[in-house]
């Protein structure tokens, strides 16, 4: 028998068990210094993906899978017509990761469940905790890719035909591990969407604040990048002769890295990966494929920025006496999130006593995606030294279960409303 939520006031999370739920996953797919390896649609993904399953069914939850491998865990209620309330965020990692990117906010929302459960409160909508696929966009490009296709925002057929390093396919890699749904989840059928994610920066850690409310993002551009050369001998060719494409990619990343330091600091840029072929002593490079990304909280600055990149591409050709193309380009970020839900947040922290504060998102997150669908808010737990994608990322029970006790409240409230 589930009682009215009205007759409580408030309620706490089981921390103790959210943690044991933490260390477990971080069992699986363990990387080599303590952190997590778990790229999306691997052989462990697929054990976290049936581990994070089983835990969902024993809440007597109901699963569905759509075709993106998005899984979703609905919890009734006393209205089921009603438009759910959706909490996530990604159990996937970073190929040298750390063990609560992503995993934190899904885990949260399947405590949020189980708290509610545990108290019998019944709530007037349903709510669902949802784990999208390949947030992190190691395999497969972009970033944000389940969500992104949940969201409508790429289409479905070109979603599946992305392909992986291995030249193996979203949709094959899907069935493979048994995750390639048949539901069709639409966003009309959701109230709003929370998600909660540790911080990635030290801000919150510096100054000993428990709660970031996330009013927006970063707008970031991605761009992937061909450099064509040709094969010639290290020792005879002369300089005139060279169309070496590792030159011309390094003439790239340098005038990256300076545009990104002429936007200090505020500013960011990355080249994250670099690939050369033959990549061989004594053979000149005949490619370089690279992807970069380029930051700004200002849109219109992150635009600048992106352009003035653009602009160096055929100097860089010239000077390396090679070709450049963009083979593949994405942006995200520039969202603000829903101020109603934004006041919802902070109006439950204050009534907690948790401490917080407004704060922007340099990072990317499948909340972007969503929020462009789904009114979405989201909120930061602090994270020790700022340190992530990193194996050395760490967060602790006592400074992180207060956010995780906003975040319940703060869907009950909304459930319930």
């Amino acid at each position: 028998m589930r009682v009215a939520v009205g007759k409580l006031n408030r309620i706490e999370i089981d921390s103790a068990r959210l943690w044991r739920d933490l260390d477990a996953s971080a069992r699986i797919g363990p990387g080599r210094a303590g952190g997590l390896s778990r790229l999306a649609l691997s052989d462990d993904d697929k054990v976290m993906r049936d581990t994070f399953v089983s835990w969902c069914k024993e809440a007597d939850l109901r699963v569905r899978v759509d075709a993106f491998g998005n899984i979703f865990a609905r919890r009734a209620g006393l209205e089921e017509s009603s438009p759910a309330i959706l909490i996530g965020s990604h159990l996937d990692t970073q190929i040298a990761g750390g063990r609560y990117d992503g995993i934190l906010g899904v885990l949260a929302g399947l405590e949020v469940i189980r708290t509610l459960n545990d108290h019998a409160v019944a709530t007037r909508r349903p709510i669902e905790v949802v784990s999208w696929t390949n947030e992190e966009g190691v395999r497969f490009q972009p970033p944000m890719l389940g969500s992104g296709a949940f969201a409508g925002i790429y289409d479905p057929d070109w979603v599946h035909r992305q392909l992986d390093g291995g030249r193996a396919t979203f949709a094959a890699e899907l069935e493979r591990i048994g995750y390639l749904g048949p539901d069709h989840l639409c966003p009309t059928q959701y109230d709003s969407y929370f998600e909660l994610h540790i911080e990635q920066d030290d801000v919150l850690d510096a100054e000993g604040l428990h709660v970031g409310i996330v009013t927006g993002g970063f707008k970031s551009f991605g761009l992937e990048l061909c450099v064509a050369g040709e094969n010639a001998h290290s020792g005879p060719t002369p300089m005139r002769r060279r169309r070496n494409a590792l030159v011309g990619a390094s003439l790239l990343i340098a005038r990256l890295n300076e545009i990104g330091w002429s936007h200090e600091p505020e500013g960011r840029t990355t080249c994250s990966r670099l690939t050369v072929e033959p990549n061989r002593y004594g053979i000149i490079p005949h490619l370089a494929e690279l992807t970069v990304d380029l930051r700004h909280p200002d849109a219109a600055t992150a635009a600048e920025m992106c352009s003035q990149f653009r602009d160096f591409l055929p100097l860089a050709a010239l000077k390396a006496n090679v070709e450049i193309a963009v083979a593949r380009e994405w942006s995200f970020g520039d969202v603000a999130f829903d101020a109603k839900l934004i006041n919802l947040v902070r109006s439950v922290a204050s009534d907690l006593g948790v401490s917080h504060r407004h704060l922007m998102s340099a990072a990317g997150h499948d909340a972007y995606n969503i929020s462009k669908v789904i009114p979405t808010v989201m909120l930061f737990t602090p994270c020790r030294d700022g340190v992530s994608h990193n194996e050395r990322e760490h967060i602790e029970p006592a400074y992180t279960a207060p956010g995780v006790n906003v975040l319940l409240n703060a869907v009950l409230r909304r459930a319930t409303a």
